[in-house]
């Protein structure tokens, strides 16, 4: 690992004072933010970042707080770590798609270590970009090499020119129920939904997953509202064990009138470089039963428009199922 200088800011006002106000990648990749570490200490150990500067918010307080709002809502700062998400008794009680999502990630340690900020802006795991020696375009080459390659993990929505599947677990669930994302920097705060927060590598800089600036941090997350009216889950398909990343993740919501669907969410993990949100398929939804042909249309129209690379197309039918899944397990609570 290349040596680096360690800063402990106090304030967030210090942390983004710190940070490189040029968006460009080589300045972006100088200075660092460090939250729980889990991905980050992992590239630079794999030489994948060498930054010169290490921005640890460890010691800013107020960052680690989970707090429910008089609407019903909740707020919940970056620094609050996976397993306090996965364990806190109110959001099992109101928002339990996030502590379903939350206990999915990884293992008890990492949980322990990874913090929500982190979680959301972690980096991709394709092999290509994960490789040191390969220059692919997400670390400023000029091509992707899964495209033609081992794809079997990648996109089969939303690709191109990158064929990355954003990894997160939190960020489906958290899209599901309509948060938004507070950045802060030195120009003060500006906040945005969850779900614009995140970029497709067609939609400009294609080495970025985010719309997070280069002066800017991760702050909190917002849950506007009570979420008691509506049923929730989420679940996702993994490889080898319990601790891997999802190859297809579901995260659903709906309100339920009698066995009628209301109202649904319903954003996809693991398909695309970004959660994807379907919202074509969630106005389909309402006002109809959970029954085989609901389940076939849901199905049917989230995927539409896949395009499966040589070794991923098993991804279309897998989320199907996984759909149908949290449709069917819904209905029989609602």
């Amino acid at each position: 690992m290349k040596n680096f200088e360690l800063l402990l800011p106090k304030t967030v006002d210090e942390a983004t004072g710190a940070l490189p106000k040029d968006d460009a990648f080589e300045e972006r990749r100088k200075v660092k933010v460090l939250a729980g570490g889990q991905d980050l200490l992992t590239e630079m150990k794999e030489h994948l970042e060498e930054p010169e500067t290490l921005v640890n918010l460890k010691q800013i307080p107020g960052l680690d707080r989970i707090v429910p709002l008089p609407d019903g809502g909740i707020e919940i700062g970056a620094l609050v770590t996976v397993a306090a998400l996965e364990r806190e008794p109110w959001i099992r009680q109101h928002f339990p798609m996030l502590a379903e999502a939350a206990e999915s990630v990884g293992s008890p340690q990492i949980r322990s270590a990874g913090t929500v900020g982190g979680n959301l802006c972690q980096r991709p795991r394709c092999w290509y970009y994960r490789n040191e020696l390969v220059l692919c375009l997400k670390k400023g080459g000029t091509e992707c090499f899964a495209y033609e390659g081992l794809n079997q993990h990648n996109a089969i929505l939303g690709g191109g020119p990158s064929y990355i599947v954003h990894p997160s677990d939190l960020a489906p669930a958290f899209v599901a129920y309509d948060a938004r994302v507070t950045l802060t920097g030195p120009d003060g705060e500006r906040d945005m939904p969850l779900d614009e927060f995140f970029m497709l590598p067609s939609d400009g800089d294609v080495t970025k997953e985010t719309r997070l600036g280069p002066n800017e941090i991760v702050t909190k997350l917002t849950i506007h509202g009570s979420r008691d009216a509506w049923h929730a889950t989420y679940m996702k398909v993994r490889e080898r064990d319990a601790f891997d990343f999802a190859m297809s993740a579901v995260a659903l919501a709906l309100r339920m009138d009698g066995g009628t669907i209301r109202e649904a969410r319903l954003t996809l993990g693991g398909v695309a470089p970004k959660p994807w949100r379907c919202k074509s398929t969630e106005g389909k939804l309402a006002g109809r039963k959970v029954d085989d042909a609901t389940c076939a249309l849901a199905g049917e129209d989230a995927l539409r428009g896949a395009e499966p690379l040589e070794y991923n197309e098993y991804k279309i039918p897998m989320t199907q199922g996984l759909i149908t899944k949290a449709l069917r397990k819904l209905a029989e609570t609602a």
